[in-house]
């Protein structure tokens, strides 16, 4: 998981200020000295550390916090608001031009994973209604164009390509055939280096100054800490980017590259690759990371996430069995489908505040599970699914056959509905109807309907 190494060394440093009570300077400054070295061992950059440190410490020693009676507390919110500042404080969008199409220019070193986050970015763009067009301009890379055409063919947005002929003119043709065909966005899917050389900043500019882009995204791999931020500069003092998107922020667990680069390069993250699926791409929010890093949840991201993958039907359907207690073992296995879609369960648990996604390491809803659960309850009558309470030895025995698994673990699966039904049951009563108050106050309008 992302900052997992960093997000436990400042949850130790933290743990022993909040045991001390009352702070003296010399406490701030201890957990101080093991944020710094958190924050160098996460592999942020030494100097932004250093000002990093230096900006926290100078307002947590001030008698405003010492003096607090939560003095703990005061220091831990003024690092979470420097480490936002850091981080751009607020989340920077896309910019859209006034007329159309928006040309978004994707750029970095060879095996970053820009082709396909071009590929992300335009499912993203395509699901808030846009019409994308990815466009092949890397003609030097063995099979670049087909892997495009391939992304391109699983998310259903078209792919321009001429073989390999000139990018520059690739890049121009396919901006006058997006304005014929009716495409709000176009996406350049540019050739990389493994290296920064001259001929590859030179073909750069020269898109750039035939096309006129609105974006200039870099697109940089976070599992290469202080290199990334070193690229992510070199690019930016070349082609003044507008932005940078990470790749693969969900497998580096130090996050040096995330917390560096604004500092560095003034340039602000604007989205994140937290996954292989093309759908898994998230907007950065400065201050949901931040949060996140410091062991205080991020409800809003975890809310959203719901929002994509729940469906709204059942969760109504559901919230109306809730308060009838009539949830079901269909239910329950569409329940588990749907949190399923939403990612591990590691994942969802760096989300909320004060669970350690370290504590759930390696439990998932895999689909091994999932399928054995399907198997189970459609191996069952309706009226047994109903009624779960008349599954007796005999009963067991015929669903295990029609299944293809054993009474244990039927057991298994009941004994986790059981548990899910005494959970149900604080959903109930009046718990349901201040839920039902509260959403017509707009305050859980959108919230799906979660059995737990």
């Amino acid at each position: 998981m992302a900052f997992e190494s960093l997000s436990d060394k400042l949850s130790e440093a933290f743990k022993r200020l909040r045991s001390k009570g009352k702070l003296k300077e010399s406490d701030v400054k201890e957990a101080m000295r093991e944020v710094r070295l958190a924050l160098l061992e996460a592999d942020v950059n030494y100097k932004v550390a250093k000002d990093f440190i230096a900006a926290v410490t100078e307002k947590a020693i001030g008698d405003e916090v010492l003096e607090s009676l939560t003095p703990a507390q005061q220091v831990i919110k003024i690092v979470n608001d420097e480490m936002t500042a850091l981080m751009g404080s607020v989340n920077a969008r896309i910019n859209m031009s006034s007329k159309i199409p928006t040309i978004i220019m994707m750029c970095g070193l060879q095996g970053a994973g820009k082709t396909t986050h071009s590929g992300k970015l335009a499912l993203y763009f395509k699901n808030q209604g846009k019409r994308p067009l990815l466009v092949a301009c890397d003609v030097y890379r063995p099979a670049a164009i087909k892997q495009l055409q391939v992304v391109g063919e699983k998310i259903g947005v078209p792919v321009f390509e001429m073989g390999a002929g000139n990018p520059v003119e690739i890049a121009q043709k396919a901006v006058s055939h997006a304005k014929d065909h009716g495409n709000d966005i176009v996406i350049l899917d540019t050739a990389g280096r493994l290296h920064i050389d001259e001929a590859l900043m030179e073909e750069l500019k020269s898109i750039k100054a035939a096309v006129n882009p609105t974006e200039i995204l870099l697109v940089v791999d976070a599992m290469i800490g202080q290199d990334a931020v070193n690229a992510a500069k070199a690019f930016d003092d070349a082609l003044d980017i507008d932005g940078v998107m990470l790749t693969k922020l969900d497998g580096d667990a130090r996050g040096g590259a995330a917390l560096s680069i604004k500092a560095v390069t003034g340039k602000p993250i604007k989205f994140a690759g937290v996954g292989e699926k093309l759908d898994q791409i998230e907007v950065f929010h400065p201050d949901r990371m931040a949060s996140r890093i410091l062991g205080m949840g991020d409800v809003l991201s975890l809310i959203e996430k719901a929002e994509q993958n729940f469906d709204r039907q059942k969760a109504l359907e559901l919230q109306e069995k809730l308060r009838k207690n009539k949830f079901t073992l269909t239910d329950f296995y569409e329940q588990m489908a749907q949190i399923k879609n939403m990612g591990s369960l590691s994942e969802l648990a760096g989300m909320l505040p004060g669970v350690k996604a370290s504590d759930l390491e390696g439990a998932s809803m895999d689909n091994g599970m999932l399928q054995q659960m399907e198997a189970i309850i459609l191996s069952m009558t309706p009226y047994e699914r109903e009624n779960p309470s008349v599954l007796n030895s005999s009963r067991k025995k015929r669903i295990a056959a029609g299944s293809g698994t054993q009474v244990v673990d039927i057991n298994r699966l009941l004994k986790q509905f059981e548990m899910m039904q005494q959970m149900t049951k604080q959903f109930s009563g009046k718990q349901m109807k201040r839920m039902g108050k509260l959403g017509k106050m707009g305050k859980l309008g959108k919230l799906p309907g979660l059995p737990f």
